[in-house]
């Protein structure tokens, strides 16, 4: 069979990402009408309809939807492979990491990392949202939690432990390491970036939920958990992100910390698994994370 067009490919691709017509012309900086005909043209090509209109909204058929994400992994190979070849002697990578985890983890330790990579030059993205590398092809890695989902053409390397809990000041925390129900008057601090953290772990812990009579809404965990160091609440955090303030009795976890079987993964596209500077950040890691 004779294989699709490059650029129709790119312009179906782009707009199953985006979820718009509008973004993928912005994306690829041509028109709208320009988007269409490349659509057109692919389903031409492959002889079927690539989505259906729901409303105003264009959704693809399941069978788009698994090809979409099969041209995305392969795009972003050689989008790859060109930078190689223009860049062979560049080593740098560029990665998302989570908001919190890059600021109470990742930074400390920064010095630390870049002594033992050398003269791998390493960009750090944080994410307010973490979405997975699928949806950034921009990034070369990526790291994920409790949130990870495996997708086609990624490799996982867990490299940490991951543990979560309630967490608050120690005059607060006395009060609530009394019983779990006395979070019901406490004010509770949630983020939107991860809002079922709460949710997941009364699930998980095993411990009955608790009806909350108060809460406040931050866009993510590094400001719930920065109004919790402050003394306004009870926030939920993960361990690894707040070690300092525990060890320096800033925060105090009153009923510990639950253990999650996904831990921290460095993800990164299978076909730069073996790129040295990948490598390297993912020895580094393991060595870091597994000593924490």
């Amino acid at each position: 069979m004779r294989l699709p067009p490059l650029n129709a490919i790119r312009a179906f691709e782009a707009v199953c990402r985006h979820g718009s017509i509008l973004k993928a012309a912005e994306e690829l900086g041509v028109v709208r009408g320009a988007v269409r005909q490349q659509v057109s043209t692919l389903e031409d090509h492959l002889g079927s309809k690539l989505f259906v209109r729901d409303g105003r909204s264009l959704v693809p058929t399941e069978k788009a939807r698994a090809f979409a994400e099969a041209a995305g992994v392969a795009l972003a190979m050689l989008r790859r492979a060109a930078e190689e070849f223009e860049e062979a002697d560049k080593r740098r990578i560029r990665i998302g990491v989570p908001s919190a985890f890059a600021i109470w983890w990742l930074m400390p330790r920064v010095a630390d990392m870049q002594a033992s990579l050398g003269d791998i030059e390493i960009d750090i993205v944080p994410m307010t949202v973490v979405e997975p590398l699928s949806q950034h092809p921009d990034f070369d890695a990526v790291i994920m939690g409790g949130e990870i989902r495996s997708s086609a053409g990624i490799a996982e390397t867990r490299f940490m432990e991951d543990e979560f809990g309630p967490v608050a000041t120690p005059p607060m925390a006395a009060r609530l390491a009394v019983d779990v129900a006395a979070l019901a008057a406490s004010n509770i601090l949630v983020s939107r970036s991860a809002p079922k953290l709460w949710t997941e772990w009364f699930a998980e812990s095993g411990t009955p939920p608790v009806a909350f009579s108060r809460r406040r809404e931050f866009e993510d965990i590094v400001l719930a958990v920065g109004a919790a160091r402050a003394g306004l609440g009870v926030a939920m955090a993960p361990k690894a992100s707040i070690g300092d303030d525990l060890a320096r009795g800033i925060l105090v976890a009153p009923y510990g910390f639950i253990r999650r079987p996904a831990g921290y993964s460095l993800c990164c596209r299978i076909s730069d698994a073996k790129r040295p500077a990948i490598a390297a950040l993912r020895s580094w890691l393991l060595r870091s994370g597994g000593a924490s």
